[in-house]
């Protein structure tokens, strides 16, 4: 296979090339398909409340990463949370990943941040090493918590 990626950034014309991309990495993860995804993507281009590049190979869109701007209170920054790196199953091993995590490094420094954070699956050990061989640290010190609101759920007052 030649390793002719291109990376760009992605704009709203560009989100019914990559929801099938989207709807495909979800599944990795272990998501049912669900017809709001498609709209979910659309709604964060449109809203510029993310930042999502597109690989392609001779044309196609074989992959794409997603960063979610937001600040660290610590070191007073600006940073990105990296949410969603995807490459379709039949295109990998083209350097499409590298490319675009290196793509996502690249737009955070002319952005002014001061690092990138990613979570990634325990049994994703492909994804763990890329991580590494591109000088990402694992976090050793910190664990991470979540807490899953119902649908629906309002926040109620507390005094």
């Amino acid at each position: 296979m030649s390793t002719q990626v291109s990376i760009e950034r992605a704009e709203l014309r560009h989100v019914e090339e990559i929801a099938p991309l989207f709807d495909a990495y979800r599944r990795f993860y272990g998501q049912v398909d669900d017809p709001r995804a498609r709209s979910f993507l659309e709604e964060r281009v449109a809203r510029h409340e993310s930042v999502v590049f597109v690989a392609r190979l001779h044309g196609a869109a074989i992959g794409f990463t997603q960063l979610y701007p937001c600040f660290a209170s610590v070191s007073l920054a600006r940073m990105f949370v990296l949410y969603d790196l995807f490459v379709a199953l039949q295109a990998r091993r083209c350097g499409a990943a590298t490319a675009l995590l290196r793509a996502g490094v690249d737009y955070a420094r002319t952005q002014g941040a001061s690092q990138l954070m990613l979570q990634t699956a325990l049994t994703n050990l492909p994804g763990q090493r890329l991580y590494e061989r591109e000088g990402w640290v694992r976090d050793n010190d910190f664990y991470v918590y979540e807490y899953h609101l119902r649908r629906g759920e309002h926040a109620a007052t507390r005094v």
